[in-house]
């Protein structure tokens, strides 16, 4: 076997770090900010919080607020590579939540409303907590690298996840109909 060693250019993983970090960010702040003000094609909160209700989560226009201004602020804190890795556990949060409530039951690929996408978003928002925003972030503009530290960043996951399955335990779904009329 030969081993191979690659030397890794820090500029070009800087650049590479930069722009994973703006696309997965922007992309979960234009997400967050369909179902908060109703931009890029979403519903806003009312429409949102409805079907929030019908997902369980009471009242529906709290836990939609709660989740849209989450999907904004941990977008823009990765893009921009603030505040270490909070805004990766948000992320992580609410896609886990999303995931479980919503596209769980449609398998994995997202033409059939599968989790591919919240997977994809968590997988991004992991692999960033780990590594870190690079050399171009504000966290490295303003000396605050040390908040990527592999403690730190376990410690901000696990509330993360935390977070995730508190909202999960809040959730009260409605009986299935069966259920319903089993029990009358």
């Amino acid at each position: 076997m030969i081993a191979t060693t690659y030397l890794i250019d820090p500029t070009a993983a800087g650049v590479g770090l930069l722009l994973g970090r703006v696309m997965l960010g922007a992309a979960m702040a234009a997400h967050g900010s369909q179902k908060l003000f109703g931009w890029f094609g979403g519903h806003g909160l009312e429409k949102t919080g409805g079907f929030f209700e019908a997902l369980g989560f009471h009242p529906g226009r709290a836990f939609a607020t709660a989740a849209s201004v989450t999907e904004v602020l941990s977008g823009l804190l990765v893009a921009f590579g603030f505040l270490g890795p909070i805004g990766p556990a948000l992320m992580l949060s609410v896609m886990v939540v999303a995931a479980v409530t919503v596209h769980w039951k449609g398998g994995f690929f997202a033409q059939a409303n599968g989790i591919e996408v919240p997977f994809l978003y968590a997988a991004g928002a992991l692999g960033l907590a780990l590594v870190g925003p690079g050399r171009f972030s504000l966290d490295a503009l303003l000396g605050l690298e040390w908040l990527w530290a592999p403690r730190i960043a376990a410690v901000a996951l696990g509330m993360g996840v935390a977070g995730a399955l508190g909202n999960l335990l809040a959730r009260r779904p409605a009986p299935a109909p069966e259920t319903a009329a089993a029990a009358s």
